[in-house]
């Protein structure tokens, strides 16, 4: 069977993350299982645009490409003021089409709460696009140090191991049924960015 394409989807751009250390402690995870090609996909290498162009741009369409091979994505966010950061916000709307009838896990990262005020609002996000979030979550607590570590890292790889069964199950049964019939979302085509929404 061809190998599942995941993409980790880091979502904070800010100076002095610890997304970027987080994203890449579970991508090191995933490789490690069978039937999965795993991409790391850094916000903070793309010079996107303040304000929403008339056309989309260099940066724009390679994103949204990186968004379209996909077949499963897991996002790596903060929780910034019990929410997600803006950064993230505005490359989730770069793409639409491409994030439909496709499985979305989640890392969260944050004080306390682990980031799950952050998931719970990207939930309702990605459900307005079209895909599917899958249930179980991985949250780090910076309080514990920020990164896995000791008895917080066992804990934290069978929360991965959870995540991935359910990402590996979804992005196939959803491979499969993109493959058997064109999806069709029950809206007429929209202009991405309306302001009409």
């Amino acid at each position: 069977m061809t190998p599942l394409r995941l993409a980790v989807l880091i979502g904070s751009t800010r100076e002095g993350r610890v997304g970027d250390r987080i994203a890449g402690w579970f991508a090191d995870q995933a490789r490690h299982r069978a039937g999965l090609v795993v991409r790391e996909i850094d916000l903070a290498g793309y010079d996107f645009p303040a304000a929403l162009p008339a056309e989309p741009t260099p940066a724009i369409r390679e994103f949204v490409a990186q968004v379209a091979r996909a077949e499963a994505f897991v996002v790596v966010t903060p929780e910034y003021n019990h929410s997600f950061p803006a950064s993230l916000k505005q490359a989730i709307d770069f793409a639409y089409d491409e994030w439909q009838a496709k499985p979305v896990g989640f890392v969260s990262y944050g004080y306390r709460s682990v980031g799950r005020y952050a998931v719970e609002q990207l939930r309702t996000v990605f459900t307005a696009l079209h895909a599917t979030t899958v249930r179980d979550t991985v949250g780090v607590d910076l309080l514990d140090g920020g990164l896995p570590d000791g008895h917080v890292e066992e804990q934290l790889r069978q929360d991965v191991r959870v995540l991935l069964d359910e990402l590996c199950w979804w992005g196939l049964a959803l491979r499969e049924g993109r493959a058997a019939r064109p999806y069709a979302c029950g809206e007429p085509s929209m202009e991405r960015g309306s302001d009409h929404e």
